[in-house]
């Protein structure tokens, strides 16, 4: 309750910080918040060109690949940039955090909501290729919300740990990288679960990684038009819950060298 009643009081820096994030990303930029529908779109561009190649044209079994990017990369965007930059979200504001006293928890919680905010930005770009392919969209997209809330309170349980931990032993920030570039090849965005059928362990890994779940919660929504799978949905939000506590419980008792160690 302490923290809401923080976050209650200091609303309106929380706010400023909010939109902070989302305009300062594309400052001095020539084609600004453009760039939120660019950059998932140059990628989706590369990956539909390249990847049929490698894995055979017969992969998908006659799905639309380029719908079933769209829905996986656009949704792990928002995840690896709200966890890539929120783990040096305390870092990159060490200025203010050694002069003014606010709550260290508005930083990362800001990160996030930008990223959220960027990503509802970034589904006009699935509804139009939906649209524009012959896909199209049913009601059950009014779920999309649910599924990036999920998402989110995964994302900043995670940034929680990090972002603290990030200030005492600096490579966090490295290591995050890399691991999320693992993490992207053990989601299945650019191929199916389904190819991995005979890999054992492998198979079981990929199925329980909680972004497996989120991902196929939006293709369900977005591309084959169908309610979600609660049940699965249902545990990683459990999941997530738990590891924000943990992560909330770990940023405040490291919080208080922040300013000794920035």
């Amino acid at each position: 309750m302490k923290l809401f009643k923080q976050l209650y009081a200091y609303r309106e820096l929380l706010k400023t910080n909010i939109k902070k994030d989302i305009r300062g990303k594309y400052k001095g930029s020539f084609l600004g918040i453009l760039w939120s529908f660019i950059n998932p779109l140059l990628q989706v561009v590369v990956y539909w060109i390249v990847f049929p190649y490698l894995m055979g044209r017969g992969a998908m079994n006659g799905e639309n690949y380029l719908i079933y990017l769209i829905t996986g990369l656009i949704p792990w965007t928002f995840f690896m940039t709200v966890v890539s930059q929120g783990t040096t979200c305390i870092k990159t504001n060490a200025g203010i955090i050694k002069k003014v006293y606010f709550p260290r928890e508005i930083l990362p919680i800001s990160m996030v909501t930008s990223g959220l905010v960027n990503f509802f930005i970034s589904c006009l770009i699935i509804l139009v290729f939906l649209l524009g392919s012959g896909v199209g969209i049913s009601y059950h997209i009014v779920l999309v919300p649910v599924i990036a809330i999920v998402e989110a309170t995964l994302a900043l349980g995670i940034v929680f740990i990090l972002s603290a931990i990030n200030v005492y032993v600096q490579d966090v920030e490295n290591i995050v990288q890399f691991i999320l570039n693992m993490l992207m090849y053990g989601t299945p965005i650019i191929y199916q679960l389904k190819q991995f059928n005979s890999a054992g362990v492998l198979y079981k890994l990929i199925e329980w990684n909680p972004m497996t779940v989120i991902i196929n919660a939006y293709r369900d929504v977005f591309m084959y038009h169908r309610g979600i799978n609660w049940e699965n949905l249902g545990l990683v939000f459990v999941l997530s819950l738990g590891l924000l506590v943990l992560g909330y419980w770990i940023f405040r008792r490291l919080e208080k060298g922040f300013a000794e160690q920035l």
